[in-house]
């Protein structure tokens, strides 16, 4: 008789985000299914077990047996995962998340990870971070002492070369910043704005923007993943790698229609000119040097190298 296991998931979004209904939930349903209940989960979304930037913790410490981890919120443990919220890189969710999924199977990703105590099983983008605010910003004369909401110390650094100034707020409490002024601009990732309802908030929204990303990967503490079954352990990889590209796609799929809803709504959602990008990409050319030198790791300027030979494919 095979011994069942539930594990206990901790998972910071909500149940109706699209990263939790198409991604952490269709995951552990497709798991339960797969191993014929050999495998099950006691779900914590929305903070219930840990707050955001506690949920690798809260693993390691046996609270939970699994997270998905917001990366960008233990950047203290995971530098070099850091990378992805990066500017100028992908364009889409699915080419982000291919290039992500690659670097988790092997090298200094993967070790990272691997060196606080628990297993990636999987990892998934958001698509590339536009930016919102109550008027159109272009080039970098725009954005010229703005206060934005950047979302970890990789994206203020985004923030701060096109002459802003990057303030770190949490999702949910994003909406309110904006609404009292406190916040003139917000770098967000388009399929993750109904989820906190900001296009209520801002009149202008860019489409074609590249403001860096923000990637999620699915953990389970390794002493538990390595005691389970060859079996069971290879469905969970193999599941994992299919959500996450489902979860990436259906993320994509999701801003064309979010655009169409937002124009009948007034809201002016925009392109930059060619010339706009070209001046703002110039402007953003130092982030990926920043970034490197900033974690003084012999392995950083490879890990940035490799992601963005990863990114090309």
């Amino acid at each position: 008789m095979v011994q069942a296991e539930t594990l206990r998931l901790g998972d910071f979004q909500s149940t109706s985000h699209i990263v939790s209904a198409e991604g952490t939930t269709k995951w552990m349903d497709a798991v339960e299914e797969a191993t014929d209940g050999e495998i099950s989960f006691q779900h914590f979304p929305s903070q219930q077990a840990a707050k955001s930037k506690a949920q690798l913790d809260a693993v390691n410490n046996g609270i939970l047996d699994a997270a998905l981890l917001g990366t960008p919120y233990h950047a203290d443990v995971l530098p070099l995962n850091s990378v992805v919220a990066l500017p100028g890189f992908y364009s889409s969710a699915e080419q982000g998340t291919k290039a992500l999924q690659g670097m988790l199977k092997e090298g200094p990703l993967r070790e990272e990870i691997l060196a606080t105590g628990v297993t990636p099983i999987f990892g998934f983008v958001l698509p590339p971070y536009q930016v919102l605010a109550k008027k159109r910003l272009g080039g970098p004369a725009d954005w010229d002492a703005m206060d934005i909401r950047t979302s970890g110390s990789t994206q203020a650094m985004t923030a701060r070369a096109l002459g802003g100034v990057g303030i770190s707020i949490p999702g949910p409490e994003v909406y309110t910043a904006v609404e009292r002024g406190r916040l003139d601009a917000v770098l967000f990732p388009l399929a993750s704005v109904p989820g906190y309802k900001l296009n209520e908030v801002v009149s202008h929204i860019s489409t074609n923007g590249s403001f860096g990303g923000y990637s999620f990967v699915m953990v389970i503490r390794s002493d538990l993943f390595d005691g389970l079954s060859e079996e069971v352990r290879a469905e969970l990889l193999r599941l994992g790698d299919e959500t996450a590209l489902h979860v990436a796609r259906a993320q994509d799929e999701s801003v064309e229609g979010l655009i169409e809803e937002w124009q009948a709504q007034g809201i002016d959602t925009y392109s930059f000119t060619d010339e706009e990008l070209a001046t703002v990409s110039e402007e953003l050319k130092a982030v990926g040097l920043d970034w490197a030198e900033r974690i003084d790791n012999d392995q950083a300027q490879a890990v940035l190298e490799a992601y963005r030979a990863a990114i090309s494919q």
